[in-house]
């Protein structure tokens, strides 16, 4: 067996030490236990999109001790982590025999009353900063700090500066309908499910109606929604829900005007030029085959327009005042950014784009913004209604009963020609994308295309981008599920010009983020789901386990050397499901639709017949995991076509074995759908977030008569039983 650690005389090279010192992963052990080192080329790539110059011999050495001189030059780290209820100890950068004293500014403004005492040096090598010998000392940080964001003062020899104190829970405690028991949910695309009402997409008056039914007539308890996320203005408009152009707001585009205060309240004449709005783009309902997102919206936002020159009575207009307040310059980062796409076009990779060429405080952008007032306005008065009309979903799904509600879902990150890089550039890195190296699923490695958050920013600014985002999120959500969880801790960063396989992980606080999840799920009771699938570190989900966050589960990918292992033993702290929305739905996946699309699009990096032998192997491991533990009745393999309906409830009874906290059935399988919702490694290729809720024979599954249909029925009684 190869050694796969990395020996002295690499670990020695001047390159790898500065990249570890920023938290570069210079090697790294994959999915089929095969060790892997980071090319140089790669790591200077990395190296560069953090703003570190290790272009040559010369420049690594300044790079290293620029860093050295920053780390041990100031007082204390910009952002400190304290875990409410126990004592912790923080490191103060200090001259020897000089005392520090500190003190800490609560979250609400006011002083701290207890004492910080120093309780002693850090045990840390001492290092000589601009002819002066830093030693250090612990500022000690008592038990009885409570949680929140607050700001702590350190002051010695003259000197003062400032922390951001994060003072979090222990773990996120769960509620407790869980702590001995176990709920069940259902999985859904949001946009696929349209009622007569839809606009061609579903929308948010859609998802209130799906939660209070799902409660009403399945017992079900949370609903798992795709992302939520900000997306462009106007048409055409990114199909994917996880490349958002901002995580920070919500995607206004599934609005429903005639739910609006003011439509309630417009004349008939108003209401009428909606209404016939409507009416023009309401067969899009019908429709089985794609779902047409651009013609929707193109009719939605002239009838929102139409909506917001109404006006709005002082109550209401008070009200969104209010909101403009509490988000701040964020939201005129998002409305900004939204007028200048709708005045100047689409951003893009032209030097010339106004994204490109323009920052937030060019004066172009301040001219655009008085020139039209109103047309800022709409964008902000947009994002209050899709904020309302979200928090309504929710409300509407606890006040039916729901334990949970809205399950929300929060992307990976941003899309590079966004919101969010636009306004804040520093936030992210430069010159590299975020993905995952080659696994089992995915031979060719991922390039997701979105710039990932820069760590050195989110210490700089007490993560404070991070905690605005999660935040956001659980206003108006019973729970968060974080795609690819792996984020938190380690990302797989793909410099410009390289392929998905030439990358390096570069390593995040995750204490720090993890605490954040825990302040803000504490905050409202809610629960954290982290998708931990994939290439994922051991010490991942024991992480997540400490701090009470729940991994994830599923059927399909729960097996060792190609034997699957019975649902009874699967983890208590995960959500489990039989499927993910990266696969065909079970009838699709047992039909092997995902060999017929990833030849159909050549996606192998073996041959068709190779795969479709694996794909067989793994259909038959499956069944006869389904048929040892009684789950699937062995008769009905004789016609697995005819038997398919069956067959599919089996992986469902078996799911329903699992001990874990949270169980997941997705819609598609309750209906009889067979085609996948997305094709990893694809865009246009093939129609990834754009397709229809269909049932096993193509028709259209409306949501006026979802909870009638009879397969769905059959589905729910396994997940009551």
């Amino acid at each position: 067996m190869t050694d796969q650690r990395e020996q002295e005389e690499r670990l020695s090279r001047p390159l790898i030490r500065l990249a570890k010192m920023l938290g570069i992963g210079t090697s790294y052990v994959g999915q089929s236990n095969d060790y892997h080192e980071i090319e140089d080329d790669v790591l200077i790539d990395v190296l560069a999109a953090l703003g570190v110059d290790a272009s040559s011999d010369e420049a690594i050495e300044r790079s290293i001790n620029a860093i050295v001189h920053e780390r041990y030059g100031r007082l204390v780290s910009p952002t400190v982590l304290h875990t409410a209820g126990t004592t912790d100890h923080i490191r103060v950068n200090t001259s020897i025999m000089s005392v520090p004293t500190a003190s800490i500014t609560m979250e609400n403004g006011e002083p701290y009353e207890g004492t910080l005492a120093v309780v002693g040096d850090g045990s840390q090598q001492a290092h000589i900063i601009d002819g002066r010998f830093i030693a250090s000392a612990l500022v000690e940080i008592p038990d009885d700090v409570p949680v929140g964001y607050h700001t702590l003062h350190v002051s010695v020899d003259g000197r003062t500066q400032d922390a951001t104190l994060i003072s979090a829970p222990s773990r996120v405690e769960l509620p407790e309908s869980l702590k001995s028991g176990q709920l069940w949910g259902w999985m859904a695309q949001l946009y696929s499910i349209r009622s007569a009402d839809s606009w061609g997409v579903g929308d948010f008056e859609d998802l209130k109606t799906l939660l209070v039914d799902a409660k009403r007539r399945t017992g079900a308890d949370f609903v798992l929604i795709n992302p939520m996320h900000a997306a462009e203005p106007v048409s055409p408009l990114t199909p994917s829900p996880y490349l958002p152009v901002s995580r920070r707001f919500v995607n206004f585009t599934y609005i429903r005007p005639e739910s609006i205060e003011e439509y309630r309240t417009a004349d008939e004449s108003v209401k009428a030029q909606i209404n016939d709005l409507h009416d023009g783009v309401a067969a899009l309902n019908g429709d089985p085959q794609i779902i047409d997102r651009d013609t929707m919206w193109r009719a939605k936002m002239h009838a929102l327009w139409i909506l917001f020159k109404v006006g709005r009575n002082e109550a209401r207009q008070a009200e969104f005042e209010a909101f403009k307040q509490s988000c701040g310059e964020e939201l005129e980062a998002y409305a900004t950014w939204c007028l200048c796409y709708d005045k100047w076009g689409a951003p893009s990779a032209d030097p010339n784009n106004w994204e490109r060429s323009l920052t937030k405080d060019s004066p172009q952008i301040a001219d655009l913004r008085n020139q039209f007032p109103d047309t800022l306005d709409f964008y902000r008065w947009m994002e209050w209604i899709a904020t309302q009309q979200f928090r309504g979903a929710q409300e509407a799904a606890k006040e039916a009963g729901m334990q949970i509600g809205v399950m929300a879902d929060m992307a990976v990150g941003v899309h590079p020609l966004g919101c969010d890089v636009w306004w804040n550039p520093e936030r992210f890195a430069k010159g590299a994308t975020v993905g995952a190296p080659p696994d089992f699923f995915n031979q060719q490695g991922q390039n997701w295309s979105q710039p990932p958050l820069s760590p050195i920013d989110l210490e700089n600014n007490g993560y404070r981008t991070y905690r605005d985002i999660v935040h956001g999120m659980f206003a108006q959500s019973g729970a968060v599920r974080i795609d690819h969880i792996l984020g938190l801790f380690r990302l797989w960063w793909i410099p410009e010009d390289k392929s998905a396989t030439e990358g390096a992980y570069v390593y995040y606080d995750s204490n720090i983020m993890l605490g954040i999840l825990a302040i803000e799920a504490s905050r409202v009771g809610g629960v954290v789901v982290g998708e931990d699938l994939g290439v994922v570190p051991e010490y991942v989900a024991d992480s997540l386990a400490e701090h009470g966050l729940l991994g994830c589960a599923v059927e399909w990918f729960e097996q060792t050397d190609g034997v699957f292992h019975e649902p009874r033993t699967w983890r208590p702290y995960a959500l489990a499901s039989v499927n993910t929305h990266d696969l065909p739905p079970c009838a699709g996946y047992l039909d092997y639709e995902h060999v017929r699309i990833r030849e159909r699009l050549n996606l192998l990096t073996c041959s068709a017949q190779e795969f479709q032998a694996s794909a067989v192997k793994e259909h038959n491991a499956m069944l006869m995991m389904l048929v040892d533990n009684g789950y699937l009745d062995p008769k009905l393999l004789e016609d697995e076509h005819a038997n398919e309906q069956q067959i599919v409830e089996s992986l469902y009874r078996a799911l329903k074995a699992a001990p874990s906290k949270l169980l997941a059935a997705s819609l598609t399988d309750a209906v009889g759908e067979h085609r996948a919702q997305n094709q990893p490694g694809t865009n246009n290729e093939y129609p990834n977030w754009r397709v229809p809720l269909a049932d096993a024979q193509g028709n259209v599954v409306p949501l006026e008569t979802l909870f009638d249909n009879a397969r769905l029925q059959s589905l729910t009684a396994i997940m009551q039983s």
